[in-house]
């Protein structure tokens, strides 16, 4: 073997079982030579190394069929779109409910804010739980109970039984979401991920619209509690596909103690934490804006629930756009990079889809605040919620890749900090989204906002400058399974 092979061969025996290296990143691609002569996987066209490298055994779930895959990759991405359908139906259900129980529209969206915070909340313990007692059996026993509130909604009979129920669904709902990732790393090559990590996260970015659209549809002619049935149906039937799963041998799981403070571990890593600030940022307007645009949209446009509800295709589209879109576009970021730089791949190169995601954003938020302020017509305003929506698409995928590239043995950890810090930002905005529009004017308002996105930028800037030194500084996270 001559020299240079020697050294891709020490290069890749020092890596960790993920095929990751904190000083040079993951050798991704080796020429056809070099995996003739090196005990080294790739693909079938010899030319893409198998991140992590599968072991010999059909158990391995990285060497399962394609087809099983992807039939638990659709089985957790359909997980992951109920939460936020179900918490999004109750943006539409506001009015009904406000004029049922004698109160304002604005004091029944309590309830949904509630409910989005827990969607975050409820992320950080499902991972902890997930790597102390196994995965599936917490995805299944959470969607049980998820089940049973989604129901409770439906049959609430007054505010303060429908915010519990609210409040618990959120909390049991969102385990898809916020350990979706773990699944992804589970089944699928480094080369595979960003692809699926789009698809799972074309499910997340779609559910928030797709509720609404249904449930403006269903209250025309149905009372409101018909719209919290159909979620309620749409989680039972998750629970037949799933079954439960044997439990796990000890020694394959953490401990208690271990399992808990497996999420500050990971969110005290400085890339991570920057990550989680930039996505409170810019993911909080999606929120805002579609737990609050019914509001908005009654008296500027006179629009009814079923004018509502064709109005929501419009997001439901964009999202389209983007997952199709970046189904190519992050795959192109990363194949044009490794082959500039010998094979070798670092996390940080996701990040460059964030400079074609950014303007999308701030162009619909500006235009967002135009077109509420002066009136413009309606199809204007759903162009101007369709580009906001395309560029936190992009985003998401960006973001996802990029800290499970930087703590693969993370997978759970940095999707639940991810979810909770797209849930936070929604939360907090929801409770002043109209009044703060009302006290200075849409334009100043979704302005301020745009303007906030923009500048949160830097922080991806200055992560894809220093991003490896700080990953370098703060050391690896060494979980005993990942």
């Amino acid at each position: 073997m001559d020299k240079q092979g020697v050294e891709r061969t020490e290069f890749v025996e020092k890596r960790d079982l993920h095929g990751y290296d904190d000083s040079e990143g993951y050798l991704a691609e080796v020429n056809t030579h070099e995996a003739q002569t090196q005990p080294i996987k790739t693909t079938k066209d010899g030319h893409v190394v198998l991140i992590p490298q599968p072991s010999d055994s059909p158990q391995d779930t990285l060497n399962w069929s394609k087809v099983k895959k992807h039939v638990v990759l659709l089985v957790v991405s359909f997980a992951a779109l109920l939460p936020d359908y179900g918490s999004a139906t109750g943006a539409v259900t506001l009015i009904p409910q406000a004029a049922e129980w004698n109160m304002s529209p604005d004091t029944v969206n309590h309830s949904q804010v509630g409910n989005v915070f827990m969607l975050g909340a409820g992320g950080v313990f499902v991972v902890a739980l997930s790597a102390w007692a196994g995965r599936l059996p917490v995805l299944f026993y959470f969607l049980v109970l998820a089940t049973a509130t989604a129901a409770w909604c439906a049959a609430a009979t007054t505010f303060e039984s429908f915010m519990a129920a609210r409040i618990l669904n959120g909390f049991f709902s969102t385990v898809a979401q916020g350990g979706g990732l773990m699944f992804i790393f589970d089944m699928f090559f480094f080369h595979e991920r960003a692809r699926k990590i789009n698809i799972w996260a074309a499910f997340i970015i779609l559910s928030p619209y797709m509720g609404p659209m249904l449930t403006a549809f269903i209250i025309t002619t149905q009372k409101w509690p018909i719209a919290f049935w159909v979620y309620f149906v749409m989680g039972t039937r998750l629970q037949q596909i799933l079954g439960i799963s044997q439990y796990r041998s000890r020694h394959l799981r953490n401990s208690f103690g271990q399992a808990c403070s497996r999420p500050f571990r990971v969110i005290i890593k400085p890339t991570v934490f920057l990550s989680n600030v930039y996505y409170t940022l810019t993911f909080a307007w999606v929120v805002g804006i579609n737990t609050t645009l019914s509001i908005f949209l009654t008296p500027l446009y006179k629009f009814g629930p079923l004018q509502i509800g064709y109005f929501y295709f419009t997001p439901v589209v964009a999202a389209l756009i983007g997952e199709v879109a970046g189904h190519w576009f992050h795959d192109w970021i990363a194949k044009s990079y490794i082959h500039s730089h010998n094979g070798h791949f670092e996390p940080e190169v996701r990040l460059r889809a964030i400079w074609l995601s950014t303007p999308f954003m701030v162009a619909g938020l500006i235009g967002l605040g135009f077109s509420l302020e002066n009136g413009y017509h309606y199809m204007v305003t759903a162009v101007f919620w369709g580009l906001y929506v395309f560029g936190i698409m992009i985003t998401t995928v960006a973001l996802n890749a990029y800290n499970l590239d930087s703590y693969p043995e993370a997978s759970g950890e940095v999707a639940a900090w991810l979810n909770f810090a797209r849930t936070l930002g929604g939360f907090i905005v929801s409770y002043f989204q109209v009044t703060w529009a009302d006290a200075v004017g849409a334009k100043a308002s979704f302005g301020t906002q745009a303007a906030i996105v923009f500048v949160a930028t830097g922080l991806i800037v200055t992560l894809q400058f220093i991003g490896k030194r700080l990953r370098m500084k703060s050391g690896a996270l060494h979980f005993p399974t990942s």
